[in-house]
């Protein structure tokens, strides 16, 4: 009895295993263009703070949504947000400016992804077109269940493509170390910033 329970259970294991498998063959490679995002946003009284400016965690909400959206376009799944980081804000944006927001994705690694956020205010009366933010943000691709999955690979096409690439690794490294869950010595690429051989 105890051996059909085993080969029952190493069936189902094989099962799994060669689905994965399989459909981690399946994932066809893609381009940051496929994940381009762009997001407008007009700033009402109700997005502002006493000052008339739009208030930060009201931005973030929007770089959140259009990240995300971003994010399911490279890995045509679920995603849940993972981490923000590196978000600045250079300029106000004030009462009545438009904002578009620009997401593209970096880079994928084995289960989630970095995307780049540009943020632009746009005053219409004047003319005038600001950079206000930047920021990355990651994202886990999930299933049905909520549980990881593989995402396709990036292939970057141009040269500001290439180098947002080669430095998501150590940005990934530096947020892993960050939040305790990767040694400072096992991150090789972070180091190399620091310490030439």
């Amino acid at each position: 009895m105890a051996n059909k329970s085993w080969a029952r259970c190493y069936n189902n294991m094989m099962c799994y295993f060669l689905f994965t498998f399989a459909a981690n063959m399946s994932i066809k490679a893609k381009n940051p263009k496929d994940s381009f995002t762009i997001m407008n946003e007009l700033v009402l009284p109700n997005d502002t703070n006493t000052l008339n400016n739009l208030m930060g965690g009201r931005l973030l909400h929007w770089m959140d949504i259009a990240a995300a959206i971003s994010a399911q376009k490279h890995c045509n799944r679920i995603v849940v947000t993972a981490s923000v980081d590196s978000v600045s804000f250079q300029q106000p944006i004030k009462l009545g400016d438009v904002i578009t927001i620009e997401a593209k994705v970096t880079r994928a690694f084995h289960t989630s992804v970095e995307v780049r956020l540009d943020v632009w205010a746009e005053n219409i009366p004047s003319g005038s077109r600001v950079k206000s933010n930047e920021a990355f943000y990651t994202f886990v691709a999930v299933d049905q269940s909520g549980r990881t999955i593989p995402v396709p690979e990036l292939i970057p096409e141009n040269e500001g493509e290439i180098e947002l690439f080669a430095g998501a690794l150590r940005r990934r490294q530096l947020r892993l170390v960050l939040a305790g869950k990767m040694d400072p010595s096992d991150a090789v690429e972070l180091k190399a910033l620091f310490f030439k051989e």
